[in-house]
Formats: structure tokens, C-alpha cells, sequence
């Protein structure tokens, strides 16, 4: 007889929590790029820090800006949709999805991703 757990463990994978991240982590990046034109600036300048380091991957990521738009929208609504996922999940005891740190770090991860994400779109 199985319980849920095992159920659970042979779905979604033991590594169901590292797939989210990764997905949340590569639209963070997406994201970045495409806000480093102007949001990040503007961000980073209204803190207090120097900007001048992003000028380089302003002009990289110019002319592919669309690109990586859709790549970290696509990047997000699957590690939204994995990390949702998980919470419906019970895992076994010292298993990374069971620890609920990494689960609010994940989530303030995507939180922050579409901040970016949304800079990217309005400040061009």
C-alpha cells in the first residue's frame, strides 16, 4: 500500500522544488536584462548605488528585449505553476520542499522577478 507521500514523491519528482527555483531564477535573469536599460537605473540611482556597470548589458539586451520579456513571462508562469504545486504537496521530513524558508524565498524571488519584469515593460 502507498501513501501519499510516495503518490506525491513519483508525480511531481523528488526535485519538483528545484525545477521551480530554476524557472524562477532564469526569469529573474530574463527580467534583468530587459530592465536594464532604463528601471534598474532608475532603481538603483534613486538608492544611492552607481549605475554605470549596466550600460554593458543595456546594450546587449536592447536589441533582444522582447525576447527576454516573453522568455521570463514563460519562466515565471511555469515556476508559479510548480511552485504552486508543491504547497499542495506533503514531503517527507529534511526534504527541501519541506522546509517552509525556501519556500517564502522562492516566492519572494518570483515577487521580485515580476517587479522587474513589469519595470522592463513600463520604463522604455
Amino acid at each position: 500500500m502507498t501513501n501519499s507521500v510516495s503518490v506525491a514523491r513519483r508525480r511531481f519528482g523528488v526535485a519538483a522544488g528545484s525545477r521551480s527555483v530554476a524557472l524562477i531564477a532564469a526569469g529573474i535573469g530574463s527580467a534583468f536584462a530587459a530592465a536594464s536599460c532604463c528601471a534598474l537605473p532608475i532603481v538603483l540611482g534613486g538608492l544611492g548605488l552607481s549605475t554605470a556597470w549596466l550600460f554593458r548589458v543595456a546594450v546587449w539586451a536592447a536589441p533582444h528585449r522582447t525576447t527576454l520579456l516573453g522568455i521570463a513571462s514563460v519562466a515565471f508562469m511555469a515556476g508559479a505553476t510548480l511552485l504552486f504545486r508543491q504547497w499542495r504537496v506533503r514531503c517527507d521530513p529534511g526534504v527541501w520542499c519541506s522546509r517552509p524558508w525556501a519556500k517564502v524565498m522562492t516566492v519572494i524571488g518570483l515577487l521580485v522577478g515580476i517587479a522587474m519584469w513589469v519595470g522592463g515593460i513600463e520604463y522604455v
